[in-house]
């Protein structure tokens, strides 16, 4: 069976599963697209070159209708644990099935099909997001048998918070900015719940307590401390920890109340990419594991809406996949020999180099799926010097605050960082034990550490395998290799333009090294 799932309006994605095989996940930002941008007519011709047949299922996630133009949703619609639409069509000229559910299934779905294989009887499913936040508890076969909505929006309240902080954003405006979130959860780490005052705290309570931050309120907040405060201020920080603190407590407060204890819980949603409340969700003690995807945000829900399909009409949404199931690089240009010399890679020689400070374009195989650089679009640097931090966020031109995430050989991870546990995808925080790793240690003494393995990342392992021969210890700075605002770079042309304007020092492409001359 073939499968050509489709996310609508933002983060747009092409998912093509072929007999339980996830052969590719199109994100329309990678490529250097504009970041979280729909599915356009180039993305749906590649994506139908790379399925190689005429599909037997259309899948279309569902989504909210645009008021100003319809009152027609897209497909099943945007919410509804039970919302599904099913028919026959004709595609080409070949009958295929028409699929549709919604985009609250998707992310269920998602976590479903992704998730490592159990014996559960049941299993704990939180999807939260921009709109959505729920539990949903499913059985053995997949089937949502309950259903328990905790708070809406929490991902969309979160991002509000920077907005009314942040001055250059508009009193009137018609969505929180979906950038926001991530850069909040940098910020409260400057600061704890207990920092927060009285006049803070009642801010936070009347953002948890709004009917809905479609479109933002700002400007009913202007007698508010808070109110164009600026985001780097101690108060908006204090706000952003005790926010933080206040959401999760809510939702572990609905899961010991509603969910059996002892099962596994499945994340989904935008805010699964909140490394702190992922690191809170498993040590909570309700559940006997937790596993978030590695696209658990928006990119993943073409993925659900495939599984989806597959549980319709098989029973079963699982997929076999892994996390570079993206493009190849394309090599359109070859890099101009007056400005880079190009030799074998040689990772003894390149590990020296970056312990002496260059800063590496690494590109290796299949872009990586989800926002997360994951060792094939990286930008590398040593760990060791605090001024790292500062050149790489210059590099991209993204604010001072945001921590540098590591990238960590596995037997090295428990020596350097408190827990030992594998995170392949780099969806944890944890607490750093060497005083040496400055430029990946953000300020309240946590880093987000991507664990490497010969088996997950043969060539980023190669590489810091070396650098620890040279320098005592296989980790490394690890930050997406992109222009500010875009997704990934994939191309040979914008990789060495990147480079040229930005001032990195090497590139490796494959098993090639360009160093600049």
């Amino acid at each position: 069976m073939l499968i050509f799932a489709m996310k609508p309006d933002h983060d747009g994605t092409i998912a093509v599963v072929r007999d339980r095989k996830l052969l590719y996940s199109l994100e329309a930002e990678k490529d250097s697209g504009k970041r979280y941008a729909p599915v356009g007519a180039p993305g749906l011709l590649q994506a139908a070159e790379l399925a190689g047949d005429l599909p037997d299922v259309i899948a279309l996630g569902g989504w909210k209708p645009d008021w100003q133009v319809t009152h027609r949703a897209i497909g099943a619609g945007y919410t509804g644990p039970h919302a599904v639409e099913q028919r026959t069509s004709r595609f080409f000229g070949k009958e295929v099935r028409w699929f549709s559910s919604s985009h609250e299934r998707s992310h269920i779905m998602a976590a479903l099909a992704l998730a490592p294989p159990d014996d559960a009887e049941w299993r704990s499913v939180l999807v939260w997001e921009g709109e959505t936040g729920a539990f949903y508890l499913v059985d053995r076969d997949c089937r949502i048998v309950r259903h328990v909505p905790v708070l809406d929006e929490p991902g969309g309240r979160y991002a509000f918070l920077f907005a009314l902080a942040d001055p250059s954003f508009p009193a009137e405006a018609k969505a929180p900015r979906l950038g926001d979130a991530g850069k909040l959860m940098a910020l409260a780490a400057y600061a704890d719940p207990g920092d927060a005052d009285r006049e803070t705290t009642e801010a936070v309570d009347r953002i948890l307590a709004l009917p809905t931050v479609y479109p933002p309120p700002k400007h009913a907040f202007r007698d508010s401390p808070l109110y164009d405060a600026g985001v780097e201020s101690p108060r908006t920080k204090a706000a952003a920890a005790l926010l933080s603190s206040r959401l999760f407590r809510i939702f572990a407060d609905a899961a010991r109340a509603h969910l059996p204890a002892g099962t596994p819980l499945l994340v989904s949603g935008g805010c699964g990419l909140n490394c702190d409340w992922n690191a809170m969700w498993t040590g909570l003690g309700h559940f006997s594991s937790v596993f978030v995807p590695p696209v658990a945000n928006d990119s993943g829900s073409a993925i659900g809406t495939a599984a989806d399909a597959l549980a319709h009409f098989t029973g079963d949404p699982r997929i076999e996949w892994d996390v570079y199931r993206g493009l190849d690089f394309v090599h359109d240009i070859e890099a101009d020999p007056a400005i880079w010399q190009r030799s074998p890679l040689d990772h003894s020689v390149l590990a020296r180099a970056i312990g002496e400070g260059a800063v590496v374009a690494w590109v290796q195989g299949r872009w990586e799926i989800g926002p997360r650089a994951l060792g094939h679009r990286s930008l590398l640097a040593e760990p060791f010097r605090e001024s790292t931090r500062g050149r790489l966020n210059a590099i991209k031109k993204r604010e001072g605050y945001r921590p540098i995430a590591p990238c960590c050989r596995a037997e090295d991870t428990d020596r350097l960082f408190h827990g030992g546990f594998e995170d392949p995808y780099m969806l944890y925080f944890r607490k750093v034990r060497s005083a040496d790793l400055r430029a990946v240690t953000h300020v309240d003494g946590s880093a987000r550490v991507q664990t490497v393995t010969p088996d997950t990342n043969p060539a980023l392992h190669t590489l810091l395998s070396a650098f620890a021969a040279q320098y005592g210890a296989g980790v490394l700075c690890n930050t997406s290799l992109n222009f500010n605002g875009l997704g990934f770079i994939n191309r040979m042309s914008d990789l060495t333009r990147y480079c040229q304007k930005r001032g990195v020092d090497i590139m490796v492409v494959g098993d090639q090294c360009y160093r600049r001359l």
